[in-house]
């Protein structure tokens, strides 16, 4: 796998599919500015918590917000870090639409030697209406070791 270049979002889409759980999920990499990220998960049947309802597991929703909250940590960081969640909180404030895919924003709004701070939204069309809110910190450690 080829190290990123985190000024080619291109080069970072490339990498994060190359991890095992983000492709089985089908997370994708939508933007990324100065200090915030924008992924998605397209709506299939296999992360449905409940059949009868349609409504994606919660698990996923918390995945795709800690997974964004760490590009977000990345982007304003400006370089890859090893890094680790210290903290992830997540307010479900409703379900996912059934059918719909699932979206998430996060931004880095602060940045310390070694803890990014972040908060964002998840939601599905309609960046108003969110599902639900996270707020996470990330212990940053040196950059990653190249290959």
């Amino acid at each position: 796998m080829t190290f990123p270049d985190l000024s080619k979002p291109a080069s970072l889409r490339e990498w994060m599919g190359g991890i095992p759980h983000q492709r089985a999920i089908g997370f994708e990499l939508v933007e990324m500015g100065a200090d915030f990220a924008l992924g998605r998960i397209p709506y299939r049947g296999s992360l449905v918590g409940n059949p009868a309802s349609g409504v994606v597991h919660g698990g996923i929703v918390t995945t795709l917000l800690d997974t964004v909250g760490g590009m977000a940590a990345l982007a304003r960081q400006g370089e890859l870090l090893v890094m680790a969640t210290l903290d992830l909180r997540i307010d479900y404030l409703r379900p996912s639409t059934p059918g719909a895919d699932l979206a998430a924003r996060v931004e880095c709004y602060k940045l310390t030697r070694n803890v990014a701070f972040t908060r964002g939204f998840a939601f599905n069309d309609d960046p108003g209406d969110p599902l639900a809110s996270m707020s996470a910190t990330y212990m940053l450690n040196t950059p990653a070791a190249r290959p």
